[in-house]
């Protein structure tokens, strides 16, 4: 009882628009199981090779990067609501020409429309979270609308391995373009018509001492890390489960529960623990505990190849890095932003991921068809080390 008291304390005091935004996340993120299943789809189905199917992904890397970069100069400047609106839209009705073609040309040109069109969302989203926060409560905001993003990425999978299985891919891609519609109607009839930025053309020329997040070498260089953090941690959407799949012989609905267990430990156990860690005040630290985290459920994949076990500890691991890490990077961000460049401190971070969304899936697959999954795993333990210096250096600054 006193956990549970806990948790529910963990939650109090988070605006009503906090709650509307993150509800409209989880309904598009039920849908989630894209990224996972999509290299899958390429290899098994399409019958590209691993490097084909990396290389198509990383598109999706350079749609986030452009996304991003119009979703925050679009946020500083006309209402999030509408920004938000026209992105899940679009980025549902390009999903659906997915089952249309096997051409790889085109393959790769939807999944960069899809990201660009997805990607758009993300600054307009920091901006009403932050409106809606106090310095106080921001990171448990942030928590609150990364637990409903986690709770639809725990959902999505394990649908998606089941359909995959018994009613094939194309079915995915269907259901989560309806996710993305879904969300949109939710966001049309019960979010408020505000426009929650503080910037806009006049005021930016009135303003202009305000230093640009792209002349702020402190940030820059944090953007840097953020994107080398990115790369070693989504090998969980893009090698670790084509690993799962062609070395551990598990099958898509198998790899889609060990999958789902990411987003569930993350809804129970982050919100709590974030409210904790938050009044403590070391962000860099915490993010360095979770670049640990990354290594520590490295060892577990490289130790067995066909233990469930071990595969479900290598997800305990990375979600102790995930609950570590992106609360607080995201919270370094929304702090460290001047209230009218918001829009561009949360873009050039979305972009720092969208690099790692390149890089991801573009150098994993590719070291693992030529070097081998243990090479790939030992790289990424080698660069999590690195990170690890990175960050607690910028704690000590």
């Amino acid at each position: 009882l006193l956990l549970l008291k806990k948790y529910q304390d963990s939650f109090a005091g988070l605006h009503k628009n906090v709650w509307l935004i993150s509800s409209v996340l989880f309904i598009n993120r039920m849908g989630s199981m894209v990224l996972l299943y999509a290299t899958l789809y390429f290899t098994t189905k399409l019958h590209f090779t691993k490097a084909e199917a990396g290389f198509i992904m990383s598109f999706f890397g350079m749609g986030s990067i452009a996304g991003s970069y119009l979703g925050g100069w679009l946020a500083d400047r006309f209402a999030q609501k509408k920004i938000m609106l026209w992105s899940l839209i679009c980025s549902g009705l390009i999903l659906l020409c997915i089952n249309y073609t096997s051409n790889k040309i085109a393959l790769a040109s939807i999944v960069f429309l899809y990201a660009f069109t997805s990607d758009v969302f993300r600054p307009s989203s920091s901006i009403t979270i932050t409106a809606n926060s106090t310095p106080q409560n921001r990171t448990r905001s942030i928590s609150l609308m990364r637990m409903a993003i986690n709770l639809g990425f725990s959902i999505g999978p394990a649908i998606g391995g089941v359909v995959a299985f018994y009613f094939g891919y194309k079915l995915l891609f269907i259901i989560d373009a309806c996710t993305s519609f879904m969300a949109a109607a939710v966001l049309f009839f019960f979010f408020p018509n505000q426009n929650f930025s503080t910037n806009n053309k006049a005021k930016t020329l009135a303003n202009p001492s305000s230093k640009s997040a792209y002349k702020d070498v402190a940030f820059l260089y944090f953007v840097v890390l953020v994107a080398v953090f990115g790369i070693c941690f989504f090998q969980l959407l893009g090698s670790t489960p084509t690993f799962f799949k062609e070395v551990c012989n598990y099958p898509e609905n198998t790899i889609g529960y060990i999958m789902a267990a990411n987003g569930l430990l993350v809804v129970l156990f982050e919100m709590p623990l974030v409210s904790y860690l938050e009044k403590h005040k070391n962000n860099k630290k915490y993010i360095a505990i979770g670049c640990v985290s990354i290594m520590v459920a490295n060892i577990f994949l490289l130790a067995g190849h066909d233990r469930i076990s071990l595969s479900i500890l290598y997800i305990v691991f990375i979600t102790v890095s995930e609950i570590f890490a992106m609360p607080f990077m995201m919270n370094h961000v929304l702090s460290t932003a001047p209230p009218d460049r918001q829009g561009q401190y949360s873009a050039l971070y979305s972009i720092g991921y969208g690099i790692a969304f390149i890089l991801a899936p573009a150098i994993g697959l590719y070291v693992a068809q030529h070097f081998g999954f243990n090479t790939l795993f030992i790289g990424v333990m080698c660069v999590s080390s690195l990170l690890v210096i990175g960050f607690y250096k910028m704690a000590k600054q």
